[in-house]
């Protein structure tokens, strides 16, 4: 059965039109129940989500469809996904609901659904989901008044976030005398990114915390890091923490206001790690995606990679299969299995930070650990998703830039898990080279789907 729903992140479109619409939600929340357990009866669901105007309209529905199905259901109001994820455990729920499209603007929306174990559901699961989306007519038959669900909202939830988060922070340790940037997208990390901050010594200053249904990820953000990286120089700060919009991913801007990549903190981390004897089996989980730089680095160090497909759900799979503990994505996700079940950007902030003040080293220094090969990223509109490799025109042409640029560069096409789009990534020696081999693959894809159209 193929995914019709799902992507590589939960459900994702444009609000009010399919599959993001309020029919679905309704559905989605009674199938979880039906998928997630035989009888409704004590069945408890946890719902939080972004600052999306649309977020409203979508945590009704759903809730609709939990407590029609005999369902509880606990809102959180705004809360980052790692957040939701963290207290679908903790407080002993069947499954967990993010409403958000993370760094996507405003007028999409998605849904991300975790386990009672704070990981995200397995492919199998979101299939039998799939069925039930599919073929509503098959959902349990509905309940009699006196089995019907109820909801009721958690105020507390952001304060048992700050909590764990904090709690994860060593205890020897403050950010007292540390100048520290935060941007939170206008997402839904606004208020507990700047609070745990400052509960924890630093001087904040704050942007991206001002959301209006509307402005999320909207020139601010992990996307746009130019916005933080301005505010750095601007007030002299030590470091700049830029979140998306459901705050699981991490862009850090260093003292001189360069911009800090996903890649960069992984290799921080793995080598602290290292050092520390935290590192299991001396490897960091990345994805295909990631710079051939940060591999050459931590080669190096003696550190080993394992490469996954693009998502972080894939990154997670793979550290829970193989017994790792750090992974992550050059976008900015960065999973911490020891202390957290998906991508967390405030708490490898926090991380970065700690190896900062132990180190008492300034980010620009600690973030040389690795060198950056030349990369382009093109991302083209495509008409359908043929698989590449039933292109032979550009399959060919694929495998003759990948031979001419052999251990010195790679190149790697993929589509979108969330968008119509291919991406086409290529890294080597020159950047001009580069820039022209990617356009040339991303033509030939686009025009050889148009001919078999």
């Amino acid at each position: 059965m193929t995914s019709r729903y799902f992507g590589t992140d939960g459900i994702r479109g444009l609000a009010n039109q399919f599959p993001m619409t309020v029919d679905v939600a309704l559905n989605l929340g009674k199938a979880l129940v039906s998928t997630l357990t035989h009888h409704g009866s004590g069945f408890k669901v946890l719902i939080g989500k972004d600052t999306r105007r649309s977020g409203y309209m979508f945590e009704s529905a759903l809730a609709a469809g939990v407590n029609a199905a005999g369902g509880d259901v606990l809102f959180t109001g705004p809360l980052p996904t790692p957040a939701i994820a963290a207290l679908t455990t903790a407080m002993r729920c069947d499954a967990g609901i993010v409403i958000s499209a993370s760094h996507n603007p405003y007028h999409d929306n998605g849904i991300k659904v975790f386990g009672a174990d704070g990981y995200k559901l397995a492919d199998e699961t979101e299939l039998r989901i799939e069925h039930f989306l599919s073929h509503p007519d098959e959902l349990d038959p509905l309940l009699s008044p006196e089995h019907i669900g109820r909801s009721r909202r958690i105020d507390d939830a952001q304060g048992r976030y700050n909590a764990f988060v904090k709690s994860n922070f060593e205890r020897e340790l403050d950010l007292e005398g540390l100048r520290v940037v935060v941007d939170c997208a206008n997402g839904a990390a606004y208020r507990i990114a700047p609070t745990v901050l400052e509960e924890l010594g630093a001087e904040v200053v704050s942007t991206g915390c001002q959301p209006d249904g509307y402005n999320i990820n909207d020139g601010v953000g992990a996307l746009h890091p130019g916005h933080c990286a301005a505010l750095v120089r601007e007030h002299r700060a030590d470091i700049g923490i830029t979140l998306d919009g459901d705050a699981d991913r991490l862009i850090l801007i260093d003292e001189l206001g360069s911009i800090v990549d996903g890649d960069a903190a992984m290799a921080m981390l793995a080598v602290d790690y290292k050092a520390r004897g935290l590192l299991r089996k001396n490897t960091l989980v990345t994805t295909v995606m990631s710079n051939l730089g940060l591999h050459k680095a931590l080669h190096r160090c003696g550190i080993q990679t394992v490469q996954t497909r693009v998502g972080d759900r894939y990154v997670v799979e793979a550290m829970r299969a193989g017994g790792y503990s750090l992974g992550g994505e050059q976008s900015g996700h960065i999973v911490l299995l020891d202390h957290a079940t998906t991508g967390d950007g405030l708490l490898a902030a926090l991380r970065i930070l700690s190896i900062l003040r132990r180190s008492q080293t300034p980010l620009s220094q600690l973030a040389r650990v690795m060198t950056r090969l030349p990369q382009v990223l093109v991302n083209v509109a495509v008409p359908r998703k043929i698989p590449i490799e039933e292109l032979p025109r550009a399959s060919a042409l694929i495998a003759e830039v990948g031979e001419r640029y052999g251990e010195d560069g790679r190149v790697v096409v993929r589509y979108s898990g969330t968008e119509p789009k291919c991406r086409v990534m290529l890294e080597g020696p020159e950047l001009e080279t580069l820039e022209r081999d990617a356009r040339t693959i991303a033509d030939g894809i686009v025009s050889e789907i148009e001919s078999l159209a």
